[in-house]
């Protein structure tokens, strides 16, 4: 299937929809803290993204019962919210999409909630870098194996972390899911050719252990085969012939985490 660009009039409808799922990250993130729940966290987004207009893209996609995927330490994605009380040394990826106009905004956080290893923290971080290294790929007349593979490089081959095979960063605007799919592994030069203005999904999701993961009982939560950490951070970006524009921010983000002093910045 041809990959298809999308017009100057969609893009901006997709800034509009990806400034507000940034904007629901950090009101989220304001909250997180020893004591609260995925459940008290998931039923801030689904108010926050109602009240500006929009609709939350992940609740009843497929079935799935929330606004936000929120998975907890070994959980990679796809953790439902429920009322577990976090704790200290906890690592939340919470993954978070919104309707906005009819288009999509699409975007995931791994917060760290106070005391956490070192070692985790290092994930976290080396994470965080393989999705801007990724997105350095995302260029007119790239392919999308060039995007995998210097994610692939970094997390893998020089820091010795599990690339996770079985989910996969995506195209994504009026659906959820479009083509391509951009994976966070392969050879550079392999996949189809980027084309400018193609709005795509790069989501690294990176294991402290094995690559290796399972499906719980749910038939939602994907976990690490090996219960190690895993981190999952991603943004929305715009194919452009010189350097991809980054549709969503983490600025929101950040700016709640430097002013939340139950977690730790990356």
């Amino acid at each position: 299937m041809a990959l298809k660009a999308k017009t100057k009039e969609e893009l901006e409808l997709m800034r509009k929809s990806a400034q507000l799922v940034s904007k629901t990250h950090a009101e989220v993130a304001k909250l997180i803290k020893p004591g609260i729940t995925g459940k008290a966290l998931d039923k801030i987004a689904f108010e926050y993204i109602k009240d500006h207009g929009a609709t939350p893209s992940f609740l009843n996609y497929g079935g799935f019962p929330a606004s936000l995927c929120i998975s907890v330490n070994e959980v990679v994605v796809h953790g439902i919210p429920n009322n577990i009380e976090y704790k200290s040394g906890d690592i939340v990826s919470i993954d978070c999409g919104t309707i906005l106009y009819g288009y999509h905004g699409d975007m995931a956080y791994t917060y760290a909630i106070g005391e956490v290893d070192a070692d985790v923290l290092q994930l976290l971080r080396v994470t965080k870098e393989s999705l801007y290294i990724g997105i350095s790929k995302a260029v007119t007349n790239n392919r999308v194996g060039d995007i995998a593979s210097a994610i692939q490089d970094y997390c893998e081959r020089k820091h010795g972390y599990g690339i996770v095979r079985e989910l996969v960063g995506h195209g994504v605007g009026s659906k959820l899911h479009e083509e391509p799919q951009v994976p966070n592994y392969g050879r550079k030069g392999d996949g189809k050719k980027l084309i400018t203005n193609l709005t795509i999904a790069i989501e690294p999701m990176v294991n402290l252990g094995t690559k290796d993961v399972y499906t719980r009982d749910d038939r939602w939560t994907v976990a690490t085969e090996d219960n190690a950490p895993s981190a999952h951070f991603e943004h929305t970006v715009c194919v452009k012939p010189n350097q991809a524009e980054i549709l969503t921010t983490f600025d929101y983000i950040e700016d709640a985490v430097r002013n939340n002093k139950e977690l730790f910045f990356v």
